[in-house]
């Protein structure tokens, strides 16, 4: 019961940093940050995740072994069940409003899995699987407390508070690996680098498409590098025609690409034979 205490208030704390995290991801690019801030609110949710590890499933982790060498009767049975359902209450309210977010932007081919390990927004799939660790983490302080009481063994909620602290140390480390990919220059999911490369060989002045690389930026920023090689037959002012059109299509259909470099490899050649004549 007390592992579970802790976890809920871990996570009133875990919220306040995404909060503060989505505040400081929002101020505007300066000369110092020329791309914005938006990786700010990856950096704190890798606090988060820390912070669910040490503070969170750490502190269960030893409250259960503590209890283990030292086991309690239990007292107030009645008030825990009434205090564990209503965290149940809420976890499951926030659990529906985490998921339908969650599927809002899920692509049609893929699972809820697919999405959290592909989702660039850290405030959908942390409030997710914070949800998910309260409600699982309630129902195994629930069993802990009722088989304790029914089978007269004390050794029960102590092992339910080592198997909540086990869940939270898990959902830190998926939390950690995601963040931490995003932290340091993850790129757009898969689906997003389909329908770019899809725009830019429809168009008519295009031969090839190379190298399409991206970077998330933010939960809503990305940042697209891409080489084309353009009709050999283009003059310049084509070229540069061609170069606008292709932009304002991606811009157009993914507007979450905010910056575009694109690398002609027409004029690249061009350049390079004028300079062997």
């Amino acid at each position: 019961m007390m592992a579970e205490a802790v976890h809920s208030t871990i996570d009133t704390g875990n919220e306040l940093l995404l909060l503060w995290g989505m505040k400081r991801s929002a101020r505007p690019a300066d000369h110092l940050h020329p791309y914005g801030h938006g990786k700010a609110l990856y950096f704190y949710s890798l606090l988060v995740a820390v912070y669910i590890f040490g503070a969170g499933g750490g502190f269960a982790i030893y409250h259960g072994i503590s209890r283990l060498r030292n086991p309690e009767p239990f007292e107030h049975v009645g008030w825990n069940y009434l205090v564990l359902a209503l965290s149940a209450a809420f976890d499951s309210y926030s659990f529906r409003v985490s998921y339908r977010e969650l599927q809002r932007g899920k692509e049609p081919d893929e699972t809820t899995w697919q999405e959290i390990i592909d989702s660039k927004d850290p405030t959908i799939f942390t409030v997710f699987l914070e949800d998910v660790g309260g409600l699982v983490g309630s129902f195994l302080a629930f069993l802990g407390i009722f088989l304790g009481t029914r089978l007269h063994n004390p050794y029960l909620d102590p092992i339910a508070s080592i198997l909540i602290g086990l869940l939270l140390g898990a959902i830190a480390l998926l939390l950690g690996r995601e963040s931490g990919a995003l932290l340091v220059g993850e790129r757009t999911n898969r689906a997003r680098i389909r329908r770019v490369r899809e725009i830019i060989a429809s168009d008519p002045s295009v031969e090839a498409v190379g190298d399409l690389l991206t970077m998330q930026l933010g939960p809503n920023q990305v940042l697209l590098n891409v080489d084309i090689r353009f009709r050999p037959d283009l003059d310049v002012r084509q070229l540069e025609s061609a170069i606008d059109r292709i932009e304002s299509g991606i811009r157009q259909q993914e507007p979450s690409i905010e910056r575009i470099y694109i690398e002609a490899d027409s004029l690249r050649r061009s350049t390079n034979s004028s300079k062997a004549a």
